[in-house]
C-alpha cells in the first residue's frame, strides 16, 4: 500500500504539512504516516543545566508529543473520514528519522516551513534543507497557513474555495537534462487534480549560446525558436503518455528561479527536480530549487533524480 509520510512536530507549519498531507493521500488511496523525531522542536519549555536537560524533561517531552500526535490524528480522521493513518514516535533526531523514512517504502514525504506570507514565501529550516538535500524520495515543503482553498481557483464570487478547480501545478523544466522522474512527478499529479501543467524553461541567450546571441536581433529570434521548439520535443511523449493532461509549455528569457517564484502565484504545487550527489557525505540543492524553495509561495515539490 503506497504511503505519504509527514513530519510533525506540533508546529504551526507542520501541522499545515499535515493537512496537506491528509489531502494528498486522500487523493492519491493511499496510508498517511505522522512521524514525530525526538530531536524536533518545539516542545515543553525547559531550563537545562550545564547542556544536559533538566530533569523529567525527556519523560514530559515524550508524553506531550504523543498527546500531539493522538490530537493531529484525531483531527485529520473527523476532517477526513476514512482515511488509513498511523502514527510513530521515535527516539531518533529528526534528520536521520526523516531520511529513513523517505528511503522506505514512503513514495512521498511532506515537510513544513515557517512562512513569512506569500510575498517572501518560506522561511526554510536547517532539517528541511538536510532532508531535502539527501532524500531518495520527493519532498513537498509547505508553508505555515497553507490552507486547501489556496489550492484553488476562486469561485464565481471571488471568494475562496476549497471545491472549485485546482490551480495550475507548475514544473521547472531544464532543457539541458531534462529527467523523466521529475518530469512524470509533474504529469501524474496534474492528472489527478485535473490541473493545467504550465511548463516553465528559463534561459538565458547570452549564457547559452555566447554574448553574440545578445548582440544580433536575428539570431536571438532564430534560438528563441530552436529553444521552443526543443521544449515541444521533450513534452510531446508525455503529452502522448497523459492525453488528459492540459500542458502550457513557456521559454522565457531570464532566470528560471525568478520566474517559477512568480508563476508560483497562481500554482497549486510547483515541481522542481534535485541532482543526486553520489558523495558518502551530505548532499546540495541546485541555486533554482534552493531559490524556489525560499521565495515559493506554493508548495513545493522537489524530486531527486539521477
Amino acid at each position: 500500500m503506497p504511503a505519504i509520510t509527514v513530519g510533525l512536530d506540533g508546529s504551526p507549519e507542520s501541522l499545515a504539512a499535515a493537512d496537506w498531507a491528509a489531502r494528498e493521500a486522500a487523493q492519491r488511496d493511499a496510508d498517511l504516516r505522522l512521524l514525530h523525531a525526538e530531536g524536533d522542536l518545539p516542545g515543553p519549555p525547559y531550563t537545562p543545566f550545564m547542556g544536559v536537560p533538566a530533569p523529567g524533561v525527556i519523560e514530559a517531552q515524550r508524553a506531550w508529543a504523543a498527546q500531539m500526535l493522538r490530537e493531529t490524528e484525531t483531527g485529520l480522521t473527523e476532517r477526513h473520514p476514512g482515511l488509513r493513518i498511523m502514527t510513530r514516535q521515535t527516539a531518533e533526531q529528526a534528520v536521520p528519522a526523516l531520511l529513513a523514512a523517505a528511503a522506505a517504502d514512503t513514495e512521498l514525504l511532506v515537510l513544513g516551513s515557517r512562512g513569512l506570507g506569500t510575498v517572501t514565501g518560506f522561511l526554510v529550516g536547517s532539517v528541511a534543507f538536510a532532508v531535502v538535500a539527501r532524500a531518495e524520495r520527493p519532498v513537498v515543503l509547505v508553508r505555515a497557513g497553507e490552507r486547501a482553498e489556496d489550492e484553488h481557483l476562486p469561485d464565481a464570487t471571488g471568494g475562496a474555495s476549497a471545491t472549485t478547480a485546482y490551480r495550475d501545478v507548475v514544473l521547472g523544466l531544464d532543457l539541458r537534462e531534462p529527467d523523466d522522474s521529475v518530469i512524470r512527478f509533474a504529469f501524474e499529479t496534474a492528472r489527478r487534480r485535473a490541473a493545467v501543467l504550465r511548463v516553465v524553461h528559463g534561459w538565458d541567450p547570452a549564457a547559452v549560446y555566447g554574448h553574440a546571441a545578445a548582440l544580433e536581433g536575428g539570431l536571438d529570434a532564430e534560438l528563441a525558436e530552436e529553444t521552443r521548439r526543443g521544449l515541444d520535443d521533450v513534452l510531446l511523449p508525455w503529452k502522448d503518455k497523459f492525453p488528459g493532461v492540459e500542458v502550457r509549455a513557456q521559454a522565457v528569457v531570464g532566470s528560471p528561479g525568478r520566474h517559477l517564484v512568480h508563476a508560483s502565484r497562481d500554482a497549486s504545487l510547483v515541481v522542481v527536480g534535485r541532482k543526486r550527489q553520489h558523495a558518502r557525505v551530505g548532499g546540495r540543492i541546485g541555486p533554482v530549487t534552493h531559490g524556489v524553495l525560499q521565495h515559493a509561495s506554493a508548495p513545493v515539490a522537489v524530486v531527486p533524480h539521477d
